[in-house]
């Protein structure tokens, strides 16, 4: 409900710039990929995963809806650090419950149905927020207190409802799970994350996305219904992605999902009307669906239960990290040479890492 209204509330409301409203996006994902490291290393060694996660979603959950109390676009800033803190202590530990709670022979349909979930709330919740100010005649900053709502609802199900997986003591040596002997994740692991880092770094936001629809000819009043369009696909076929690498592998799914990738931002590159942009970003929505919840399965694949955490927070971090330069590096090709050799060279990084995952995904997955 908040997310998608904060660009027009810092730019409109607040007086913002565009430079500002990047800057708080950046300075939002480093914070969030380093704490995720931290907080999956911690839970690994306390053994404990519920009481981060229930930290991170009540930091978040408290701090996101004091946006309507701003006055100043610095104030947003801050709490949008907090916000960002809360994410980054609970997703490595929340990704390792998940993985802990299923069997390896469904874990990719428990990280697919995760996603699917996460991708409907994209879709509903800006939904809802566009009632509440078009026919409810809500304002903007009543809308974020209403946020407050959902918010605390997830908090009250995450504590009486979720369930901490009993894990007993490995038989390993005590610097198992310590955080400067990351040799201990295995090479597999690592170079996985490698490809996982190349192929981030041509996976740049998709607000570009967005950006080159309008230069196609979607009118700007059409950009949520094109971005809730991407969600729904997402959320519709998440479970399904995720669930058939539990049958064909973890690996088939995200190759082919990262070709489609590269095919999806080939046909950006090319595309001369708009409704070829409403065709790519369905069709893009696959792409989620086949890898969203399968790499985060994948990585749960390499280590053992006791490592887990760590294992995720490094699988966060390279991300939040590739993340922020591979959106630099593509605007950058975007101004100097073009919308299409932006998307192109995008298009390429994918070809690069889906060839790359053919000689690093293990045969088979980690028990337990």
């Amino acid at each position: 409900m908040i997310y998608p209204l904060l660009p027009v509330f810092l730019s409109t409301v607040l007086g913002a710039n565009a430079s500002f409203i990047g800057a708080v996006e950046g300075a939002a994902q480093s914070v969030a990929a380093l704490l995720k490291l931290a907080s999956g290393w911690w839970s690994d060694k306390v053994r404990k995963r519920k009481p981060l996660i229930v930290a991170g979603y009540v930091i978040a959950a408290a701090a996101r809806p004091f946006v309507a109390l701003a006055q100043s676009a610095t104030v947003v800033l801050g709490i949008r650090l907090v916000d960002r803190v809360g994410k980054g202590i609970r997703t490595a530990p929340r990704d390792a419950l998940l993985a802990d709670s299923s069997d390896p022979e469904s874990r990719g349909r428990a990280f697919g149905f995760h996603a699917s979930m996460d991708n409907a709330g994209a879709v509903i919740g800006p939904l809802v927020a566009y009632a509440l100010l078009t026919y409810f005649d809500v304002t903007i900053r009543n809308v974020f207190w209403l946020a407050a709502i959902p918010g605390a609802l997830a908090v009250v199900v995450l504590i009486v409802a979720v369930k901490e997986v009993e894990r007993h003591r490995p038989q390993v040596p005590a610097d198992a799970v310590d955080l400067t002997s990351p040799a201990r994740l295995g090479r597999p692991f690592w170079t996985y994350l490698l490809v996982v880092l190349i192929f981030t770094l041509g996976n740049s936001t998709d607000a570009f996305l967005l950006l080159r629809a309008n230069e196609l000819g979607v009118a700007v009043a059409l950009a949520p219904i094109l971005w809730a369009l991407l969600n729904l696909v997402k959320a519709t076929f998440g479970t399904w992605g995720g669930a058939l690498s539990d049958r064909v592998g973890r690996k088939p799914l995200i190759v082919a999902g990262w070709l489609l990738y590269s095919a999806v931002y080939f046909g950006f590159a090319r595309a001369t009307d708009q409704w070829h942009a409403w065709a790519l970003v369905a069709t893009y929505g696959l792409f989620y669906a086949l890898t969203e919840g399968t790499e985060k399965a994948l990585v749960a694949d390499f280590v053992p239960k006791e490592r887990r955490g760590a294992a995720f927070g490094w699988f966060n971090l390279a991300i939040g990290l590739g993340a922020l330069p591979a959106s630099l590096i593509f605007g950058l090709i975007w101004d100097r040479a073009g919308s299409p050799s932006a998307f192109s060279f995008g298009a390429i990084m994918a070809l690069i890492s889906a060839t790359g995952l053919l000689f690093v995904a293990p045969r088979r997955a980690v028990a337990g």
